[in-house]
């Protein structure tokens, strides 16, 4: 007769959506999980965004006759009411998946079918704090009561990093000096907005360490002018990668231009740093909302970027009356993230209930 070997630990199964934003979260649960007894399976797949980077761009339709639609009379700005959690919020701000006007949309119709599903998980995660989106929280836990919020508990069991060149570079920079630009791994732009920002960085006076992906610009390889480079050399630092949750806690980050993405946006709140922000799709608008008008910590750029805009706002970031405004109601939501992991706090607290009710 074969035996067999009664597993020790407990075994978590992680399957994340496939795309950077949702890898990374998944990640950090599973690390929790991991740091809490558990053996993890942690299943990934390529994530192809090809279609994105082969976008024609915000150009596409010059040269056609002009026409009106809901996505440009200014319905945009109709405010909407009735979502629980969200007062005051513009149908823009929405997710860019649910301001298609397309019933067939595949994203659209994805997401109403996930939430549908979601009825029926034994328990869902989210990786926000109670005191940061408290109303949401409430609203959402009337529809799921079984719903556990856990950051940023990862700093529990965060490993230790070899120190990057960047960290070092950051080292020399005074306290709260520097501006870090980095728009996530999907973000796109045309050739022109690159510029654009580069020279409103440039024109700003502000020493920056800039996250430029070889893709970041549409079909076509990053390329910064000689003229920029030359201009900025003593007081800019480049790259393609970096521990963004690193660079964000160094003393000498004092401003975060940003996509808005979540991971990003919470890391950045939980960071004490306030962001300038520069939503491109999915749920980045709606964060982008609530940062500058509910939470008071960000300011955003028109998706028409201007090097005049890009300097004015920056130079108000680091150096205005606003950005110091921003960056004290930034670092009030520090502490509150801190507390939320303490011993007995709230996120501390969800996660060993999480363990409890449901995993075991």
């Amino acid at each position: 007769m074969g035996s067999y070997l009664v597993p020790s630990k407990p075994h978590a199964v992680c399957i994340p959506y496939p795309a950077q934003g949702h890898v990374i979260p998944m990640l950090l649960v599973a690390n929790l999980l991991h740091f809490k007894g558990f053996h993890i399976t942690f299943v990934n797949t390529e994530y192809n965004h090809e279609r994105l980077l082969k976008s024609r761009g915000p150009h596409a339709l010059n040269g056609l006759p002009d026409f009106e639609t809901y996505m440009t009379n200014g319905y945009l700005d109709t405010i909407i009411d009735w979502i629980p959690g969200m007062k005051n919020i513009r149908i823009r701000d929405l997710p860019s998946f649910v301001r298609t006007t397309d019933p067939n949309d595949i994203m659209l119709n994805f997401a109403a079918t996930e939430s549908e599903r979601s009825a029926k998980a034994s328990a869902i995660i989210v990786n926000t704090f109670d005191e940061l989106e408290h109303d949401v929280v409430k609203a959402l836990s009337s529809i799921f009561p079984k719903l556990y919020t856990t950051w940023p508990l990862h700093l529990l069991s965060t490993t230790s990093h070899k120190e990057p060149q960047c960290l070092q570079w950051l080292d020399s920079k005074e306290p709260k000096s520097v501006v870090y630009v980095n728009f996530g791994s999907i973000t796109v732009m045309t050739a022109n907005q690159l510029v654009e920002f580069a020279w409103g960085l440039a024109n700003s006076k502000q020493p920056f360490f800039w996250i430029i992906r070889p893709d970041l610009v549409r079909g076509d390889s990053a390329v910064l002018p000689p003229e920029f480079t030359e201009e900025t050399k003593e007081r800019s630092l480049m790259a393609s990668w970096c521990l963004q949750e690193s660079v964000l806690n160094h003393t000498a980050i004092g401003g975060f231009l940003t996509h808005s993405g979540w991971n990003s946006t919470i890391e950045s709140i939980s960071s004490g740093v306030p962001m300038i922000s520069w939503p491109f799709f999915a749920e980045q608008q709606t964060n982008c909302r609530f940062a500058c008008t509910q939470w008071g910590i960000g300011m955003e750029i028109d998706n028409d970027v201007k090097r005049d805009e890009v300097e004015k706002l920056v130079r108000e970031l680091m150096e205005g009356v606003k950005g110091m405004e921003m960056r004290e109601k930034a670092m009030e939501f520090k502490k509150k993230a801190e507390e939320a992991a303490m011993l007995n706090g709230p996120s501390f607290v969800n996660l060993e209930n999480l363990i409890k009710e449901v995993l075991l």
